[in-house]
């Protein structure tokens, strides 16, 4: 089923980070606030999450939170004073695995994301999907060893055969379970598992070492919120990653703009929604070509046979700081213009 109950004859659409640096209604917040604060006082959250939906239209309203969470819950001293993400100490050797420490129950820990998406669910309009989000479990794994996702990861791809990443991962899956219950059972309709790092492994090592974690994961969060749907992204990721998930309790797979969606469409089971996949770089095109290429890019996957019925529209990652906001009013209009019957 699709996660936009009345979608309609026309394409739904949201965007990764699209309440982010870039919107004026973010910054206002900010001069008076820190991303942390912002994150962790449900009001704040909820209305920066609200901002875009009522200044743009989007058909969805994603959580505004971070991803780093579960980090800071096993005591890894998560702090954002700096600018970007940083932690008190990484996972260098199997040894540190005996540092990490549930700081409280999770339920507790994460109930900031509970009130946040309780008082979203109250002033949403009823046609606004409420989607939450957590980290996948690699990409988690890779912030705790390197403290950050991008570059060789060489230490990370160590650990998944040094023990790192298995004992890691035995005490992140249930800190990530509770984190998505949490927000599933206090409003969100749906919940992404975000994984932007899973692009950098081959698809051999993602098809035998972080698919079973995902299924693990994924397994438990059906079992305890049968009703709510699952998006998974991933970043830099081929077919052959794609072939390799196991998509049973995956309901939208969300992929960036180096995948093709018609390609991408044909590999996914009937149930399986594709959301994707203009780079968020287009929209700080000039506005008239930005619009006609994105509407020459829909015509060409109307033309090579996509299923418009089972496509949700997007960026193929997040919305880029500086980027223009009358892009996005525009871009969001001209793909609610699609016609999906």
């Amino acid at each position: 089923m699709d996660i936009f109950e009345n979608r309609g004859s026309t394409l739904p659409v949201w965007f990764m980070r699209q309440a982010g640096r870039y919107h004026s209604h973010y910054q206002g917040i900010k001069k008076n606030s820190d991303f942390m604060t912002m994150c962790k006082n449900p009001e704040l959250a909820c209305e920066v999450t609200l901002g875009p939906i009522q200044d743009f239209g989007f058909n969805a309203a994603i959580l505004f939170s971070d991803l780093l969470f579960p980090l800071e819950q096993l005591g890894m001293g998560l702090s954002y004073h700096s600018g970007p993400p940083t932690l008190e100490w990484h996972l260098q050797s199997v040894d540190d695995i005996k540092k990490l420490k549930v700081v409280k129950p999770g339920k507790e820990f994460y109930a900031f994301q509970g009130e946040a998406c309780k008082l979203l669910r109250e002033r949403l309009p009823k046609d606004v999907t409420l989607l939450g989000f957590v980290g996948a479990p690699f990409t988690l794994y890779t912030y705790a060893v390197e403290g950050s996702h991008a570059g060789n990861l060489v230490s990370a791809k160590q650990g998944l055969y040094d023990g790192r990443f298995e004992a890691f991962t035995k005490i992140l899956l249930p800190e990530v379970l509770e984190e998505m219950v949490v927000q599933a059972t206090n409003g969100a309709q749906a919940v992404c598992l975000f994984d932007t790092a899973a692009g950098e492994l081959c698809a051999a090592d993602y098809k035998e070492l972080i698919v079973p974690k995902i299924t693990e994961l994924l397994a438990n969060f059906k079992a305890k919120c049968p009703n709510t749907k699952v998006i998974y992204y991933s970043k830099h990721t081929q077919a052959g990653h794609l072939k390799a998930l196991d998509m049973k309790n995956i309901d939208v797979i969300g992929v960036d703009w180096r995948c093709d969606l018609v390609e991408v469409q044909k590999l996914l089971p009937p149930h399986v929604f594709v959301q994707g996949n203009l780079d968020p770089a287009w929209l700080h095109l000039p506005e008239e070509l930005m619009l006609k290429k994105a509407a020459i890019y829909y015509d060409d996957l109307r033309a090579r046979g996509l299923n418009f019925n089972r496509w949700i529209g997007g960026l193929g990652h997040g919305v880029l700081i500086q980027t223009p906001e009358n892009n996005v009013r525009k871009l969001v209009k001209l793909i609610q213009s699609q016609k999906i019957g």
